[in-house]
């Protein structure tokens, strides 16, 4: 595919607002998806281009945090090979079923942690005692997290977070800081499968993943230096804009 020069400059800065968003709350296919269809790609080419662009983004924001000591590549090692084996058979089952079904109950749980977030989350920035233990969530929850993101994907991020600070009591930053770590291994399963058999716009992801790279960047440092402040509200703000989006997705007008 060909473009211009102006509309690679927009998709660079979609790229970037985008690398912002998804590095704090996840959800920045919300403004990547529709930039790319809108400028005539093809869905099916703009799905694949987008999980190119945002696994970089993804990665620089854990690289990131695990540069601050936020996260441990080998002490996730267990949850890691959990979510990439989920995310590799979730994709395997995609193929299978039709994944429109989940459509019904995606929207209520983002909705449920955009509330969670917004009237009941206190003291985010303080650690509290896990619920269950790393074993048991690398052996229950990381797969079905990483099936999840392999099989349909929107809020991936969140449901990460929210699971680790309900389940393993982390301070909320630290959890996003988990939450990148583990959405890069499950996007790089399936960046591997479109990269073998979809159809990628390279010119257009080459100009994408610059901007993701300094997006996710400073979302990485304002989640940092910010914590709950700045977490909270737009975790918020993006489990309702996702929901909203995967219903309108299901019945547009």
């Amino acid at each position: 595919m060909e473009f211009s020069s102006e509309i690679l400059a927009i998709l660079f800065a979609v790229a970037l607002v985008a690398g912002w968003v998804d590095a704090i709350a996840g959800g920045g296919g919300l403004l990547t998806i529709p930039a790319l269809l809108l400028v005539g790609v093809p869905p099916a080419t703009a799905l694949a281009t987008n999980k190119l662009q945002g696994s970089f983004g993804a990665m620089t924001a854990a690289v990131y945090f695990i540069r601050r000591k936020m996260v441990s590549v080998p002490a996730n090692l267990p949850a890691l090979a959990a979510i990439a084996a989920g995310s590799v058979l979730g994709g395997v089952v995609l193929q299978q079923v039709d994944a429109d079904l989940l459509v019904l109950f995606i929207p209520v749980l983002l909705v449920s942690i955009g509330i969670y977030f917004l009237f009941f989350a206190r003291n985010l920035d303080e650690e509290r005692a896990p619920r269950i233990s790393a074993g048991r969530y690398s052996g229950t929850v990381a797969p079905v997290l990483g099936f999840y993101d392999g099989f349909f994907g929107p809020g991936t991020g969140s449901f990460m977070a929210t699971s680790l600070v309900l389940l393993r009591g982390m301070p909320i930053r630290m959890a996003t800081a988990h939450a990148k770590l583990f959405n890069v291994t499950s996007n790089l399963a399936a960046l591997g499968y479109f990269v073998l058999f979809g159809e990628i716009a390279w010119l257009a992801g080459g100009v994408m993943i610059l901007g993701q790279v300094a997006g996710a960047y400073l979302g990485a440092h304002f989640a940092f230096t910010g914590g709950a402040r700045i977490i909270r509200p737009i975790t918020v703000i993006m489990c309702f804009a996702m929901s909203i989006r995967v219903l309108v997705r299901m019945w547009p007008a």
